[in-house]
């Protein structure tokens, strides 16, 4: 079946942007950390006819009817989470895991409670109680960073949790390359009788793959999303662990009940069969073995980075991502640079940064997308000397003091570095590098 053919006949307009945005992705380097490439199962089941059905409620319990064949579906993705991180109630319904995180905090407390989470700029999630973030309106949220040597500070975590007695504390993050230390952190939610939440929605597919550290000993509730590592659809899921039920026995009904009816309607029925796939996917052995290779090229890469004296957080990684350091507010000029030779990166914050999460000091780069594209240490040295490279060439780039003046200045950056020949030249050797590593058909 040729590919988009009913879009061409119906909508031209989108048509060529679908064929854009996949020359892009198919000649360009995807290493932002959050980020990956389905199978073609997936996309087969997110493009499929059961985005017509209403499904209100949960398997066998809906408030339409029609719904024999979705309850199977929701059924079998349940069940194979359930198996894969062993745990006795999932709940597959969340839309992200924004909506996840908050159907915990629905479950597990009242508004005003006080809770605990990594701080964004320190490498958090703006779910765990960021000041700009709905959960820091409606709950007391005490933030928690991490060490000069980016690891986090257990001993600050340990006091805070004992000075403000928080109903729940997260762990969890969009930016820490080291291991979560799941187990010291349980013996602190417990000595104050805290939930411990453990979002791994960076990390799930590591988890499953044997790469890192599971939270399911540890934690009384476990949330994710299904895309990044664990390769699936852009959704969500909440597990209660036995430790969850044995804190409260209402837990997994009180999650349910936070999800649907309190925050959301219908689930996206096309989305939990692409989340079924993709957990039959990661119960592989091959999807074991590439768990494993993404933190392999995430530690290669970083070796040829700080080989050309680039300066990495902690120095080094224990999962899939880098934060590089760049200098005081260059985020955005390097994301700019690295986006004109063809590597896509996001521009993050830094521990201690010294700027704004707009205007940041690093770049956040990650290795799931490169390894499902069979990448291994050879092109991960290739991909640290390019970056190496174009820093470089930019190290006399400063973002202006003058707030007014910065956007203006990074747009006429942008141009120049699109224009630059030393940039043109390395943007055809990845072009070269992608063919050799052409997106799979089938993941």
């Amino acid at each position: 079946m040729k590919k988009y053919q009913h879009i061409k006949k119906q909508d031209k307009e989108i048509y060529q942007e679908l064929l854009a945005e996949g020359k892009r992705q198919s000649e360009g380097v995807e290493l932002i950390p959050s980020e990956n490439i389905v199978s073609e199962a997936v996309l087969e089941a997110m493009g499929s006819i059961l985005t017509n059905k209403y499904s209100e409620g949960y398997p066998h319990a809906r408030y339409y009817g029609g719904n024999e064949v979705i309850d199977e579906i929701e059924d079998l993705a349940r069940n194979r989470a359930k198996k894969l991180f062993g745990v006795p109630h999932v709940n597959v319904q969340p839309y992200s895991g924004s909506p996840a995180n908050f159907a915990v905090y629905v479950a597990t407390c009242q508004p005003g409670d006080t809770i605990m989470g990594h701080l964004l700029t320190a490498g958090g999630h703006l779910t765990h109680g960021w000041k700009a973030n709905v959960t820091s309106m409606f709950y007391k949220a005490v933030q928690y960073g991490v060490k000069p040597d980016g690891y986090l500070d257990l001993k600050e975590i340990e006091r805070l949790a004992l000075e403000h007695k928080p109903k729940l504390i997260w762990v969890g993050a969009t930016a820490y390359v080291r291991e979560f230390p799941f187990k010291e952190l349980s013996v602190i939610a417990d000595k104050v009788g805290a939930y411990l939440a453990a979002d791994i929605a960076h990390i799930a597919g590591l988890v499953v793959a044997g790469a890192h550290t599971s939270p399911v000993k540890y934690a009384h509730i476990v949330t994710t999303t299904t895309h990044k590592t664990l390769r699936g659809p852009r959704g969500g899921m909440i597990m209660v662990t036995e430790k969850g039920l044995k804190k409260d026995p209402e837990l997994a009904q009180k999650i349910d009940r936070a999800i649907f009816p309190n925050l959301q309607g219908g689930p996206h029925n096309h989305t939990t069969a692409g989340i079924a796939v993709a957990l039959k996917e990661a119960s592989t052995p091959k999807f074991r073995a590439y768990g494993k290779q993404i933190v392999k090229n995430a530690k290669a890469l970083g070796d040829a980075l700080m080989w050309r004296g680039i300066e990495i957080v902690s120095n080094g990684t224990d999962n899939h991502m880098l934060l590089v350091k760049c200098g005081t507010g260059r985020g955005a000029i390097l994301e700019i640079a690295l986006d004109a030779i063809g590597l896509t990166t996001n521009k993050n914050t830094i521990p201690d940064e010294p700027m704004s999460p707009f205007y940041p000091s690093g770049i956040r780069i990650g290795t799931p997308s490169v390894t499902t594209r069979n990448m291994k240490e050879p092109q991960m040295k290739q991909i640290g000397n390019w970056i190496a490279d174009v820093m470089e060439d930019i190290k006399d780039e400063q973002l202006p003091a003058d707030k007014v003046e910065r956007k203006p200045y990074l747009a006429e950056f942008k141009k120049s570095a699109h224009a630059n020949p030393k940039f043109k030249k390395i943007h055809a050797e990845v072009k070269t590098l992608c063919k050799k590593f052409p997106i799979p058909a089938s993941s």
